[in-house]
């Protein structure tokens, strides 16, 4: 997917795609992803536009919904070098499923055919496109990471976030047992399935506790918010952060 990049990273004009849950609830995570990414030596930019990727209609079966939004998307990123988001599960919906809600053979499913190429999850455009895994950073504490669902498995993002964490000084990450299991959101799954979604959350939690890290990290804003919920009605003291968020410490 680096192909078409034929300019050097320095200078390389980057938008921000920060997503409805980072623009609502998690600002810093956004403005993190942003520091990180200036410090690499890109040039990011943030179109006021933006709205939704679509995901949670899209995963409803609303498809006519999800594709009004998708064609907002389009138009609001159009002529974009790369698009960077700090969460797996939209860059999912946009790489995989935004050519799903348009007809065969039209102009719009051939426009985000041709946009998936540049959609990047922001660890994953560290690593395969910027090609940086020190980015300067220090945490002190112990951290685990909890592989999110959509990163992991739609978009194979497991070695990424690790290497960059592996980096971070003063920081120690012990990996939890087992690290690859659903945190229990799924979107409108947390919401239809809620007792069988608390269940998961409750493994989810305890596979956390048993590290005895200080902090759990991840790259999916609704799986920190999902685990967040767990660990505050347990008044649990662990910190909830996203991987931009460590990255942006010095």
């Amino acid at each position: 997917m680096r192909g078409y990049l034929s300019k050097s990273l320095m200078g390389l004009r980057v938008s921000l795609f920060v997503t409805c849950l980072v623009d609502q609830l998690f600002p810093q995570v956004g403005l993190a992803m942003a520091d990180v990414l200036e410090r690499a030596g890109c040039e990011c930019e943030f179109r006021a536009e933006q709205t939704c990727c679509g995901q949670p209609a899209f995963n409803s079966g609303y498809t006519e919904e999800a594709a009004a939004v998708a064609r907002h998307f389009l138009k609001t990123f159009e002529g974009a070098d790369c698009i960077v988001t700090p969460s797996g599960s939209c860059c999912s919906m946009i790489r995989h499923h935004f050519a799903e809600v348009f007809e065969e053979g039209s102009r719009e499913r051939e426009t985000a055919e041709r946009l998936a190429a540049h959609v990047y999850e922001f660890s994953e455009f560290l690593l395969n496109v910027a090609q940086v895994e020190d980015v300067g950073a220090r945490f002190a504490g112990t951290v685990t990471y909890h592989d999110s669902c959509h990163a992991l498995r739609d978009l194979g993002i497991r070695e990424q976030p690790r290497r960059l964490l592996s980096k971070v000084r003063e920081l120690q990450l012990r990996e939890m047992q087992p690290a690859e299991e659903c945190c229990g959101f799924g979107g409108t799954f947390s919401v239809k399935l809620g007792e069988l979604s608390s269940d998961m959350l409750a493994g989810k939690i305890e596979a956390i506790v048993n590290t005895g890290a200080d902090a759990v990290v991840s790259i999916d804003p609704s799986c920190l918010m999902q685990i967040r919920g767990g660990l505050s009605r347990r008044e649990l003291p662990i910190q909830t952060l996203h991987l931009a968020e460590v990255l942006a410490r010095t």
